[in-house]
């Protein structure tokens, strides 16, 4: 069976990381409990939005980003079994190719990096499973889609939802 597995919000934590940044910048602090339903930009005020956009434009957004919990070992697992593919769009912002590909050698090193489509579109994908946060990543995806919970998904429908990488590992291992 072939796994792909999204990165920003199913393994890496980027919406914390939005979070905690604006948290530093504007001294607000939000929880994601807060930001159910909605992109962590449109929590703040109209005058903070773009500068929530422009995170992921940073140098070195992506590369401090914190693990999931249970992604590390329930992937090492999984490897094991399946063909594991990390699939992740990687050329939206400047630097996130490079600082992807760092985080993932620091924090999944085996996933070598012949498993790793650092990619735009990913309707490109074939295979058995895609565990994703964005529903339009696996509205064209043909296998079984896995909709990772993610405060900014809370209230889309229309696809198999898992919450945590334990609820991974007991459909898969």
């Amino acid at each position: 069976m072939t796994i792909f597995v999204d990165m920003d919000e199913v393994i890496a934590d980027a919406y914390q990381a939005h979070i905690d940044i604006y948290s530093g910048e504007f001294g607000t602090v939000y929880t994601k409990p807060q930001c159910d339903g909605k992109e962590f930009w449109q929590c703040v005020p109209e005058a903070h939005q773009q500068s929530v956009k422009g995170h992921a434009r940073r140098i070195g957004f992506f590369r401090d980003l914190k693990v999931i919990p249970d992604s590390q070992e329930v992937l090492k697992a999984l490897s094991a079994k399946y063909e594991i593919y990390i699939a992740s769009a990687a050329m939206q912002f400047p630097y996130s190719l490079k600082e992807k590909s760092d985080w993932l050698d620091k924090n999944f090193p085996f996933i070598p990096w012949q498993h790793r489509i650092l990619c735009g579109h990913k309707h490109i994908l074939k295979g058995d499973v895609l565990i994703d946060d964005r529903s339009y990543n696996l509205n064209k995806f043909e296998g079984r889609g896995l909709l990772f919970t993610s405060p900014h998904n809370t209230e889309s429908n229309g696809f198999e939802r898992v919450s945590s990488w334990n609820e991974i590992a007991s459909l898969f291992l």
